[in-house]
């Protein structure tokens, strides 16, 4: 993170309010007869889904020290967790945050670091030191965060949490980790975080890291493949150690193009020698579920016949059984609430001239992309109309000194139009729910509005497109004013090859208003128009025939009115100007 957020009299300031609040917090007056709750967390074992660099680790929120922390990566949702080492009783939680603090988040407890509890939430946090008095029961107690309030991850100085353990006091030494993990609840993801290796590796411009470890990650958008000089040729291989003899009952390989016709799944105690559980000469590619029976240590996926010119390549390698030695992965996001509820919305409902309300939209700037020739302003194009409607507006404008694609009518390449694009990234990102909006296209030959959602890791991580996916709800082109279209973009499905469909109806699109929407959750995606259904995704079936789902995280909102680009195609002599979108309202459920 810049150290510019953290300079040193805002962390001594915090240092100072943390030792007050820490201080007064244990004046606790207790009720005869009543066992004192203790704080029961430090020192223990704490453990993370990640950790923002090495310097920041989940024990640093455990050591009693406020000039350390955790700090996690900057994505939804993050957690923390600790190991009290016994079932205890749990009656308060303390945390100390940094600038960097969940606005919306959970604390949790559990058993067995499985099944867990809600034991307090909120949306509205605000940061700074938060005491909660709580009631729950759990050996293992988290914070589950599920909203950051800024651009950056979570992090803690200190995460406490007091109670009592039946009579004894809590062991101060830490629960050692068992080198095997008790599997009470049937088969496990194995293969998650593990050691891999294989017969050769690509790192070029192509597909950049392209190691082992990237089969093991549980990233539906990172990828393992051989080298592109020397390893498009058979055989080949990649194999992945458990840490430990498992029982193997299920294999899951999601294949990139680059697949294996003929391969074997073979299992081994010590790498060295290998035997055959699954075999193959007919592999279809994309997503194949295998279920094997075998027990080793090492489970290989060997290729003997590429079904392209290209190497072997896996999105995702999963070995699932008993046994082993797996790292629990960050927990996957909670589905939508049946009904869902409201969560955030815009009804642009200002005054005549208001600007975009800055609490939820930033306005991007400067030239576009696909070769469009707008240039987007800061909200010189965007404000409300007075009758309940933000209005984008597309004009014939030229602005100096900017640089565009060359303009077929002018043959200028400075920008000779301007026009709006808005996004709630920082603001307001999510994953899974019911979004929608109310808009009234506009419709003219070379325009092309839309509206649509962005992996937020195209800003957290430097992410490119399409890694990050896309959804895109509503895209309207000039040329085709009774169409629309809904479309998901992904590492093998983008561009042209996207997956989705045009809806069509009798009239102009930019003739009336019409409700766009989208109900996303972690089986698919349905696409309508006015309730109609545009366009529907069901998750297995896209696996199996077109890639990766990478819909599991959060994406931003995105409102733009494009000027020309690759689809709409240029403004000629019959485009009208200036083109207005109208935007009643845009809401999200969850």
């Amino acid at each position: 993170m810049p150290s510019s957020r953290s300079p040193g009299r805002q962390r001594l300031a915090l240092f100072v309010a943390a030792a007050v609040t820490l201080i007064t917090s244990c004046l606790v007056v207790v009720p005869a007869m009543a066992a004192a709750p203790v704080l029961l967390s430090q020192g223990k074992p704490a453990t993370a889904s990640s950790s923002e660099v090495a310097a920041f680790p989940a024990p640093s929120a455990v050591d009693g020290n406020l000039g350390t922390r955790w700090s996690s990566a900057f994505s939804d949702p993050q957690w923390i967790q600790i190991d009290l080492g016994a079932t205890a009783d749990i009656t308060q939680v303390v945390l100390n945050w940094e600038n960097a603090y969940g606005k919306a988040f959970q604390v949790q407890t559990s058993p067995n670091a499985t099944t867990w509890t809600s034991i307090y939430s909120t949306t509205t946090s605000t940061g700074g030191t938060q005491t909660l008095n709580v009631t729950g029961s759990g050996r293992y107690v988290r914070m589950y965060g599920t909203q950051r309030s800024s651009q950056w991850g979570y992090s803690l100085w200190e995460f406490q949490v007091f109670g009592t353990i039946g009579t004894t006091p809590p062991d101060p030494t830490p629960t050692p980790t068992p080198t095997v993990t008790p599997d009470p609840v049937g088969d496990k993801l194995l293969s998650y975080g593990k050691p891999g290796s294989a017969s050769t590796s690509q790192s070029d411009q192509n597909c950049g890291d392209c190691i082992p470890a990237r089969a093991f990650d549980r990233d539906p958008a990172t990828r393992w493949a051989t080298s592109s000089t020397t390893g498009w040729v058979d055989p080949g291989w990649i194999s992945v150690d458990l840490g430990a003899t498992a029982q193997i009952k299920k294999v899951v390989l999601q294949w990139d193009p680059a697949y294996a016709r003929a391969f074997q799944i073979q299992v081994s105690p010590d790498g060295n020698a290998w035997t055959p559980i699954y075999s193959t000469t007919t592999g279809t590619g994309f997503k194949q579920t295998l279920n094997v029976t075998g027990s080793g240590r090492y489970v290989r996926m060997y290729g003997t016949q590429r079904a392209t010119a290209y190497g072997y390549s896996l999105w995702e390698f999963q070995v699932w059984g008993t046994g082993g030695a797996p790292i629990t992965p960050p927990p996957l996001p909670p589905d939508p609430a049946v009904p869902p509820r409201l969560v955030w919305s815009d009804e642009f409902n200002g005054a005549a001239g208001t600007k975009p309300d800055a609490a939820k939209w930033k306005p991007e700037t400067g030239p576009g992309v696909n070769n469009e020739l707008q240039y987007y302003t800061n909200n010189d194009n965007a404000s409300m109309d007075g009758a309940g409607s933000l209005v984008m507006e597309a004009r014939k404008q030229v602005t100096a000194g900017s640089g565009c694609p060359r303009d077929p009518l002018s043959g200028s390449t400075t920008c000779q139009y301007t026009s709006s694009r808005l996004n709630t990234y920082g603001k307001f990102s999510f994953t899974y729910g019911r979004v929608e909006a109310r808009i009234k296209p506009s419709g003219t030959k070379g325009i092309w509005p839309a509206f649509w959602l962005l992996g937020a890791d195209f800003f957290d991580q430097n992410r490119p497109w399409p890694y990050v996916g896309e959804i895109d709800i509503m895209e309207h082109v000039g040329k085709e004013p009774h169409n629309v279209y809904s479309t998901i973009h992904a590492p093998a499905y983008f561009g042209g090859g996207g997956f989705g469909s045009p809806y069509t109806i009798a009239g102009n699109f930019n003739d009336a208003f019409h409700v766009f929407a989208v109900d996303w959750n972690s089986k698919g995606m349905r696409f309508t128009v006015d309730g109609n259904l545009i366009h529907e995704v069901n998750r297995e079936t896209l696996e199996a025939t077109r890639g990766p789902w990478v819909f599991d995280h959060p994406f931003f909102m995105i409102l733009n009115n494009a000027v020309g680009g690759d689809w709409p195609g240029p403004p000629d002599a019959t485009t009208v100007f200036p083109q207005r979108m109208l935007v009643d309202y845009v809401r999200v459920y969850q």
